[in-house]
């Protein structure tokens, strides 16, 4: 983050603290799976190179368990992307827009339109 506040918003509206705070959460979420998927993944490729059949019937869970570790980061990207855009609309109405103080806590301004 550059200097007190977080100005991703369209229009230079600021990020609501909470805001921030989810979209960090998710994105720490989404890298616990990838990580899980790269193991995964690994094993995967092992057991198919080792070509035993119990290696290879294990994969199945293996890649089911892949999948559904897929879903969930297409979830959490739409709950995102979701997010995000009900902030930005919230924030583009122009009553007010919450600010990130450098010492972490949100206050909030007030625009006048015009």
């Amino acid at each position: 983050m550059d200097g007190d506040v977080f100005s991703g918003l369209g229009n230079g509206n600021r990020v609501d603290g909470r805001v921030l705070q989810t979209f960090q959460k998710s994105f720490v979420q989404v890298q616990d799976i990838l990580d899980q998927n790269r193991l995964l993944i690994n094993e995967i490729n092992q057991n198919h190179e080792s070509k035993i059949p119990d290696n290879l019937s294990r994969n199945v869970g293996l890649i089911r368990e892949l999948n559904n570790n897929i879903r969930r980061v297409v979830d959490l990207y739409a709950d995102l992307s979701t997010s995000f855009t009900r902030s930005a609309e919230a924030s583009s109405e122009g009553e007010s827009a919450m600010t990130l103080k450098s010492d972490g806590k949100a206050s909030q301004k007030r625009f006048r339109s015009g």
